[in-house]
């Protein structure tokens, strides 16, 4: 199975077509699960949805699409079964030291002013959909080497609502490809080789927790939104606009004032949420609710905000 935007290679046709997966059968489905998951199918995705299912149905001895949808809305089992389809569409693409400014300025810039001001009080980060675990020991990372780690109350939590993507996660074993940016001497530090990939050290994987959450389920970020950063990072790409506005009310109403908000660099929230203002931290952009003191508001360029955001990518 491909990511995303590919498709499954192989086959004398689509599982749209073998299945028939009619018009209204994919309206049904992509709509319920962009309800539950925040995942959006556009039409011109039905046979990337068709694919990513197929394999969920063949297990279950379905021919049908529709009878899937009612599994998923009405079935006693319905958790067990939504637990399966949110791992099928789960993207693991992701990798160590990806898109770093914003995690060099939490350890550089971030970090240090909150223990200046407030010592003995922890330093919390939220690593939402983390996938297989690259970003919080990522975060890990960096505050190790800017020697905070050990000598400070820190508190990183990464969480995903793919249960198999977590348990890779916890069992801190990666492969080449999560290493594509990673500095060799990172690499060299904080890594043992051995039979199937390289093992994180014990003792930084140890200081990330990691939970099961699901990002459009506001019952699941209220109580882990109340940190001083929150990485949220290439997954709303992935959203409808309107549940990217939903994610974003969700957490400015559960962030701290003082809260810094790390997306991907092919993401905004300038045309879904006035809550959040853009700020430069350390050469870093991040949205914050208190920007005054939390950041320098960047220049407007033409367009305001938006246009702005458009010329630094």
């Amino acid at each position: 199975m491909s990511d995303i935007g590919g498709r499954r290679a192989g086959g004398g046709g689509s599982s749209a077509d073998v299945l028939g997966f009619s018009e209204s059968a994919f309206v049904l489905l992509r709509d319920l699960i962009a309800q539950r998951t925040g995942v959006y199918f556009s039409s011109d995705k039905r046979d990337l949805l068709a694919d990513k299912l197929a394999d969920l149905l063949a297990a279950l001895g379905m021919t049908s699409y529709l009878d899937f949808y009612y599994l998923l809305r009405y079935d006693a089992d319905a958790p067990r079964h939504w637990r399966a389809l949110v791992d099928q569409l789960a993207v693991p693409e992701t990798y160590f030291w990806r898109q770093p400014d914003q995690i060099l300025a939490v350890a550089r810039v971030l970090a240090p002013r909150h223990f200046e001001r407030r010592p003995a009080t922890p330093f919390r980060i939220w690593s939402a959909a983390c996938c297989t675990g690259e970003e919080p020991l990522s975060i890990a990372i960096a505050l190790a080497e800017a020697g905070l780690l050990e000598r400070y109350p820190i508190e990183i939590l990464g969480s995903d609502a793919s249960a198999a993507m977590l348990e890779r996660a916890r069992t801190g074993l990666y492969g080449e490809r999560s290493f594509r940016a990673l500095p060799p001497e990172l690499r060299a530090r904080y890594f043992r080789a051995e039979p199937g990939g390289w093992r994180i050290d014990p003792a930084l994987h140890r200081r990330v927790q990691w939970t099961i959450a699901n990002i459009v389920d506001r019952a699941d970020v209220a109580p882990l939104a109340a940190v001083d950063v929150v990485f949220c990072r290439n997954v709303l790409i992935y959203f409808a606009d309107e549940t990217v506005a939903h994610v974003a009310r969700t957490l400015a109403d559960t962030m701290p004032d003082d809260a810094h908000l790390c997306l991907g660099a092919s993401e905004s929230l300038t045309r879904t949420s006035t809550a959040f203002e853009l700020v430069e931290v350390g050469g870093a952009f991040m949205y914050t609710k208190g920007s005054a003191q939390n950041g320098t508001r960047p220049p407007d360029a033409g367009g305001g905000a938006a246009g702005y955001l458009s010329r630094i990518r």
